[in-house]
């Protein structure tokens, strides 16, 4: 993993930092794992902007990614490590012993031509998918299920891990990248090792076409703002905008917007950090 600083011939590349993509072994996607991805532009069905500072990009197509790893005990090897556009993570092409190719999330690590396998008898060995019950205490984990069978739904992005601290009856305590304890039932899936691409939260843009390429369009600070369209708006001159709040009045800065009555805070041992 590596990040590259670009020479100032343009006052664009002046402050950018691009990833070296040194992990990536191929640039063509496999083309049976491909589907259309429709952008919404922030509108819904409607057609009414639910969602601002929205639209444009660049043209993606979506690469299918297996999640849940329910094909155990089954072999496969790693064919190449790919760029996602959908993503931050890289992702991983497996085909497997009967032929069959699937994408999953890369683990940090993860070489070509290495064997992965999911299920009971997999070794707690990076890029192999386990049960919680079966993986030792003090292993870094990512892509983590909250119910068996859902498929990962936590530490899913570039350079995200959580770490098995404690094995209680069907539960075990996981430590997530927020500062989250919590606990997961020991029969869901987890896979060895952290998420890769974990150069990624030191990338500068440069310039704002690359969010435009990236589908972001320019936000307006709410300050400027007429009070008809945001609470913070209005006042005479450059008057400051008051409490700081979401265009929907929702305080800011360290409000807590977590429903007390949530049915899975009793799984919750102690809170992300403020």
């Amino acid at each position: 993993m590596s990040v590259r600083k670009l020479k100032p011939i343009t006052p664009g590349q002046r402050f950018r930092v691009v990833n070296g993509f040194d992990a990536i072994t191929t640039d063509k996607p496999e083309k049976s794992l491909l589907a259309p991805l429709k952008k919404s532009g922030g509108r819904n069905s409607q057609g009414k902007m639910t969602m601002s500072h929205r639209g444009g990009g660049h043209k993606r197509r979506y690469r299918v990614i297996d999640f849940k790893r329910e094909k155990q005990g089954v072999a496969a090897e790693v064919k190449s490590i790919q760029y996602d556009p959908n993503r931050t993570a890289f992702i991983a092409l497996l085909e497997y012993i009967d032929g069959e190719k699937r994408y999953v999330v890369a683990q940090n690590g993860l070489q070509v031509g290495q064997k992965v396998v999911s299920g009971d008898k997999a070794a707690p060995e990076i890029g192999n998918a386990l049960f919680l019950s079966n993986i030792p205490l003090g292993t870094i984990i990512s892509c983590i299920e909250l119910r068996p069978g859902q498929g990962a739904v936590m530490a899913r992005s570039a350079g995200t891990f959580a770490q098995l601290m404690a094995k209680d009856g069907k539960f075990v305590t996981i430590k997530l990248p927020s500062g989250e304890t919590r606990l997961i039932l020991a029969n869901c899936l987890a896979t060895i090792g952290a998420v890769s691409n974990s150069d990624h939260q030191l990338l500068v843009s440069g310039k704002a076409g690359r969010s435009r390429w990236l589908g972001r369009r320019p936000r307006t600070r709410p300050v400027v703002m007429n009070p008809v369209d945001h609470p913070m708006g209005g006042g005479e001159g450059r008057a400051s905008g008051g409490h700081p709040r979401s265009k929907n009045g929702i305080p800011a800065k360290g409000y807590r917007t977590r429903s007390k009555t949530k049915d899975s805070n009793r799984y919750i041992i102690e809170r992300r950090k403020k």
